[in-house]
């Protein structure tokens, strides 16, 4: 029945001005379009979308809920600094970070959060 349905992931955020801001300017990679007062939908290159939907008492996830995957990490993360994101530290646990926020072995990623404190990552295979 669904078999040819195109489908959209969505995540929850509390604040749909922030995150347009920061979807649309700071990351400066999607196409944000307004669907009504509570929803955001966001396009990406390769013409996937997600959409972002306005959470009365939103609470962040725990895991990543997207990835950005890039040519050249340390590039990325550079860029994405100038632009004010801060990237997370990993220091114990399965998962560490070196000095500039990215973790080896396996492919290279480095994880920040949105405004909203959802988990995003950029990655290279």
């Amino acid at each position: 029945m669904l078999k040819n349905s195109p489908f959209y992931a969505g995540f929850a955020v509390d604040d749909l001005e922030r995150a347009k801001a920061f979807y649309g300017e700071t990351l400066g990679v999607f196409e944000v379009a307004e669907w009504g007062t509570d929803l955001l939908s966001l396009r990406a290159a390769n013409g996937y979308a997600i959409l972002i939907y306005r959470k009365p008492g939103h609470a962040p996830a725990a895991h990543t809920i997207l990835n950005f995957p890039v040519d050249d990490i340390e590039a990325a993360v550079d860029e994405l600094r100038k632009a004010g994101v801060e990237f997370e530290q990993y220091d114990s646990g399965p998962i560490k970070t070196d000095e500039r926020s990215i973790a080896t072995p396996g492919p290279k990623q480095a994880w920040f959060k949105d405004p909203a404190g959802n988990i995003l990552s950029v990655i290279q295979e």
